[in-house]
């Protein structure tokens, strides 16, 4: 089905009050009329504490993305480029100093070796994950963040994922119907869900989760999460 765009563009409007309410400021980058794919921010850029890695999406189409990300983030953080191959953000999944990066339609082998170079004097490791019939690493698995016990929790699709290749957390499945719950987004205390998946979310609330759920239908529409739209400064 078509997008329609009002009704996305109120539902971005929610996801940003969100962050808000999670005690986020929000800092917009410059709109890209001719780009659709922009409003996803997630691909183009990877923050780690004072530095930001500006990436290279794998689809071509989003290239030129890079340069208003890089001109917002430039003032703020660090920057590095990954050079050679393609990185999309959405297959980064950071947990402590190890970076997961998942080899994907959209993140080649040669992406995740310049990212490699860039993030280990940086204090990262990089490990190279494994995802099946999804568009992202991120769509399939997300941190969760540590739950009432202070455990880190991932939570996952199991069509898609397979937890074990993740050290140092206990995962939590989606239920099999609810497979858009992969993509979660941890802002503060609160853990941003998108709407539609209640079981998952049960889930998460009998863990001592506090879940926000943000209603992105239409943003789904172009396989996006609730991680994609936004970059997160911790």
């Amino acid at each position: 089905m078509p997008i329609d765009p009002t009704r996305a563009d109120r539902q971005h409007s929610a996801y940003e009050r969100a962050l808000e309410e999670a005690g986020y400021g929000i800092v917009r980058l410059p709109e890209l009329p001719d780009h659709p794919d922009g409003a996803f921010v997630e691909d183009t850029a990877l923050l780690l504490d004072d530095h930001a890695v500006i990436l290279r999406p794998g689809a071509a189409s989003r290239a030129s993305e890079t340069i208003s990300t890089a001109e917002g983030l430039g003032a703020h953080f660090e920057l590095h480029r990954v050079a050679d191959g393609h990185v999309d953000g959405g297959d980064v999944l950071r947990i402590d100093q190890t970076l997961y990066v998942g080899l994907s339609k959209r993140t080649d082998a040669a992406g995740i070796a310049a990212l490699t170079d860039i993030v280990r004097p940086l204090g990262f490791e990089v490990v190279q994950a494994r995802l099946k019939d999804c568009l992202h690493l991120k769509t399939g698995a997300t941190l969760a963040g540590p739950d009432q016990t202070g455990s880190p929790v991932l939570l996952y699709n199991a069509a898609s994922v397979d937890p074990a290749q993740f050290a140092g957390v206990e995962p939590i499945a989606v239920d099999p119907l609810e497979p858009a719950a992969a993509n979660c987004l941890r802002v503060g205390a609160r853990l941003i869900l998108p709407s539609g998946n209640p079981r998952t979310a049960q889930r998460l609330r009998e863990r001592g989760f506090s879940v926000v759920e943000v209603d992105v239908s239409e943003l789904q529409k172009a396989e996006a999460g609730v991680t994609c739209m936004s970059l997160i400064a911790h």
